[in-house]
């Protein structure tokens, strides 16, 4: 079973191995859901778009409401919940077979993970701090929750690549099937009770108030602008399957991409947030929003053919260079940016607050995929990379400027 967090490792052992699994499940299928709605469905950018930012926003959005139902369920029943969820939403995309039902697996996959995401990242957080409370100085709890998670990643689009040539269908009914076992499983070993919040000097003081993170501009502020990290990820969902699509690029190239993306993080997760820590918090968020925004800058003047700026160029040169370089600006920024949350926080429950960065970030996606799904539908890609490079940019220079106050932090 899962010890309590202010125990013992076990418990950080089965969190980070259940999202080896999850993440498995997840890369399997989203990768390449751009290209199952425009080629098997046939449908357009701006369409695409909608899908991919509903999905992500009825995910990420949605995750202040999971994180407080956390908070007050517990992460057990918050967690299995979510596996269900998931799980249906799969086989409901299994079975689309025009857009309103695809969206509709799509929102189901998406409010899966709100249940179960804030939960482990609340779970994680706690005992996070408890190390911390116990003078441990070793790396944060985090930046093995990214590395599991990209190994994770790493085969997860290896599954889906080997299994699409049997049909999408078998690709998202075997994910609904991996879903359903990991929550059996994670039913027979987890104890009920689970808290998520580990003890704390300052509980007396900061109280439990489940909403107090509405009502912190600051707070609020940085994580409108830390939300620019996912709409800059799920790029790699939604405007590079089309490019690569449209260049004549199919999913073996996108699968490899993916691939490199994992297999980067993997290898260097670990050393990039030693490197972020002697940097500190703030050199660390600008270094990573700094590198992001190139990232776009490149595939920018590259294209997915390599022949925008330089004639002659390798076709894979822009793409490879947008992965590559967003992997290590959010090798920077990821376990920089969630140990900030704890700052925050204070005593008062992680989960809501995890769950409101979460949203904001879902919130940018919907928001974000939206508008450049209709400029690549009426003025062409180059617009929407070029306002990518705006935004990452803002972000490099203002995300640092609304760190936890130091009177605030835990």
């Amino acid at each position: 079973m899962i010890p309590a967090p202010s125990t013992t490792q076990g418990g950080a052992s089965v969190l980070l191995s259940t999202q080896l699994v999850f993440n498995i499940g997840f890369y399997a299928v989203v990768p390449f859901l751009a290209l199952v709605m425009s080629e098997d469905l046939g449908l357009g950018a701006a369409a695409i778009g909608v899908v991919l930012g509903v999905r992500t926003f009825s995910q990420q959005g949605l995750f202040l409401l999971g994180g407080v139902l956390a908070d007050r369920w517990g992460p057990r029943r918050s967690i299995l919940s979510g596996c269900v969820l998931r799980a249906a939403g799969y086989y409901g995309l299994a079975a689309a077979d025009s857009f309103w039902p695809f969206l509709l697996g799509a929102v189901l996959t998406g409010m899966g993970g709100a249940l179960f995401s804030p939960a482990v990242e609340g779970l994680v957080g706690a005992l996070d701090r408890a190390r911390a409370a116990d003078g441990s100085r070793r790396r944060s709890l985090f930046a093995w929750l990214v590395l599991f998670g990209e190994v994770g990643a790493v085969t997860g689009p290896l599954v889906g690549t080997g299994l699409l040539p049997l049909g999408f269908p078998i690709v998202a009914r075997s994910a609904a099937c991996l879903f359903l076992t990991v929550g059996v499983v994670l039913w027979l070993i987890m104890p009920r009770g689970l808290p998520t919040t580990a003890p704390s000097p300052r509980a007396a003081a900061g109280g439990h108030d489940t909403w107090a993170c509405l009502r912190e501009r600051r707070f609020l502020a940085f994580c409108a602008f830390f939300g620019i990290n996912l709409l800059a990820y799920n790029q790699l969902y939604f405007t590079l399957p089309l490019e690569l699509q449209q260049s004549g690029a199919g999913a073996g190239l996108l699968g490899m991409l993916f691939t490199i993306t994992s297999i980067l993080t993997i290898a260097l997760q670990l050393p990039a947030s030693s490197v972020a820590a002697r940097m500190g918090t703030v050199a660390a968020l600008r270094a990573g929003f700094s590198c992001i925004a190139v990232a776009f800058l490149l595939i920018t003047l590259l294209g997915t053919t390599g022949m925008h700026l330089v004639p002659g160029l390798p076709a894979a040169t822009g793409p490879v260079c947008l992965v590559v370089l967003l992997s290590l600006g959010r090798m920077l920024v990821g376990p920089a940016g969630l140990q900030q949350v704890q700052g925050f926080a204070g005593a008062r429950p992680l989960g809501a607050y995890y769950g409101l960065l979460a949203s904001c970030g879902g919130l940018a996606v919907v928001c974000g995929n939206t508008l450049i799904g209709a400029l690549r539908d009426t003025v062409g890609s180059t617009t929407g990379w070029v306002l990518l490079v705006l935004l990452s940019g803002a972000a490099a220079v203002f995300l640092p400027r609304f760190l936890p106050l130091p009177s605030t932090a835990a």
